[in-house]
Parts: C-alpha cells; sequence; structure tokens
C-alpha cells in the first residue's frame, strides 16, 4: 500500500471527524517526519472563533510544540485540501519539505470556501486593494529592525 495514500487517507479522517463533531469546516491536515506522526490538526475556526485556526495552521501549532522548535524542516504535511494562501506562508514558515493535498482549491470554492480573491489582492497594487492599506510611522518602525539587526543573542528564522 502506498504510504501517501494512507497518511492523506488519515489527514482525510481528521477533516470528515473535526467537521462532524462540530469544530470547524472539512479541512484535515497530518505531519509526518520519517514515516512517524508528528501531529495532526482539523479546521477549527468557528469552535475557536480564531480565523486563523485552518488544519495546517493547527497542525503545525501542535508539531512545533511536540518537536519544541519552530522548524518542521524534515517533515511532510499531508492536507485534505490545498493550502489557502495563508496556511501556504505557514508551511513555508515552518520549512516544511513537501506538501501533499487531496481536493483542489477549485474544488474548495465549489464547496463555497473560495480565497481567489486574496491571490487576486496579493497581485494588485496595495493602492488598489479591497483592504486599504496605510503606512504609518516607518521610521519609528525602523528602528527595532535595527536593533534586531545589532542584537547579538537573537535567534535566526
Amino acid at each position: 500500500m502506498n504510504e501517501h495514500h494512507e497518511w492523506m487517507r488519515r489527514a482525510i479522517e481528521v477533516a470528515r471527524a473535526g467537521m462532524e463533531s462540530g469544530k470547524g469546516g472539512p479541512f484535515g491536515a497530518v505531519i509526518v517526519r520519517n514515516g512517524e506522526l508528528v501531529a495532526e490538526g482539523c479546521n477549527q475556526v468557528t469552535s475557536t472563533n480564531d480565523p486563523t485556526a485552518h488544519a495546517e495552521v493547527t497542525a503545525i501549532r501542535v508539531a512545533c510544540q511536540k518537536v519544541r522548535d519552530f522548524k518542521l524542516d524534515d517533515c511532510i504535511i499531508y492536507t485534505s485540501c490545498e493550502p489557502c494562501p495563508m496556511c501556504l506562508g505557514a508551511i513555508y514558515w515552518a520549512g516544511i519539505k513537501k506538501i501533499y493535498y487531496a481536493c483542489t482549491k477549485e474544488d474548495a470554492a465549489d464547496a463555497h470556501f473560495n480565497d481567489a480573491f486574496i491571490y487576486r489582492e496579493l497581485d494588485t497594487p496595495k493602492s488598489e486593494r479591497q483592504l486599504p492599506l496605510e503606512c504609518c510611522l516607518r521610521e519609528e518602525a525602523l528602528k527595532v529592525f535595527e536593533a534586531w539587526q545589532r542584537k547579538q543573542d537573537k535567534i535566526a528564522y
């Protein structure tokens, strides 16, 4: 039996269980390292009132706590649906080495989980986006970045 199929089946089951228990939408994710389960997570947006509690982010949070590191460089994530922009960003930041997904973003859109507008917004000039962006106190904030660059005991990431 294909190992990737087995892990994906687990992610799909996590999605179903989370949805049926009322935790959130029909999304699940499993993080694996060297063939061993590290963490799993389901969508918990509605049950936690946290719009960032997507399955992938939830699994990443659990995995990082478990391995006591903010990097998951040698891990693979299996997710029941192609990651949204936020989750994709989190996966990149965590350093996960590969993504396997089941449903596509088009499948998600058909189920009324459409994140295409976010992709469009990212390609739109800031001045034309639906959510206004305005730079404020940049010079003051730059001083904190400058202090970071001088900080001797920082942990780079």
